[in-house]
């Protein structure tokens, strides 16, 4: 399994980004998906996950209102987002997508729910 993010790039405080994730070499779409980042010399940490429908949405505290993730579920290609809006200096961080390897499961929020991972893209906010 391949997961390709893009989007990332640098921007002014209080704009927006939109990072893509595209999975390719199996279907994953029946799991759970959602995006971690991870800021220079601190641990990776969890921004958003969803479950295969949308029915089910996790956001991290710091980012809840400003992020919102979504899903298109074609057969064979998978496809996450993360609409980012009035980001802050904070958001600065190495952006990585990820998916779970067992299907149906709820969305959740520890790296070691998640068993494929994107090689990341960086995000840069300027005050």
């Amino acid at each position: 399994v391949q997961l390709i993010e893009s989007g990332g790039g640098l921007v002014q405080a209080g704009g927006s980004l939109r990072l893509s994730c595209a999975a390719a070499g199996r279907t994953l779409s029946t799991n759970v998906m959602g995006w971690f980042r991870q800021a220079p010399g601190k641990e990776r940490e969890f921004v958003a996950s969803m479950n295969w429908i949308g029915s089910s949405i996790e956001y991290a505290d710091s980012v809840k209102g400003r992020f919102t993730i979504s899903r298109n579920n074609p057969t064979n290609a998978v496809t996450i987002d993360l609409q980012m809006n009035s980001l802050k200096p904070e958001d600065t961080a190495v952006y990585y997508c990820a998916a779970q390897g067992v299907p149906f499961k709820a969305p959740g929020n520890t790296e070691s729910e998640y068993d494929y991972w994107g090689q990341g893209t960086q995000v840069t906010v300027s005050s």
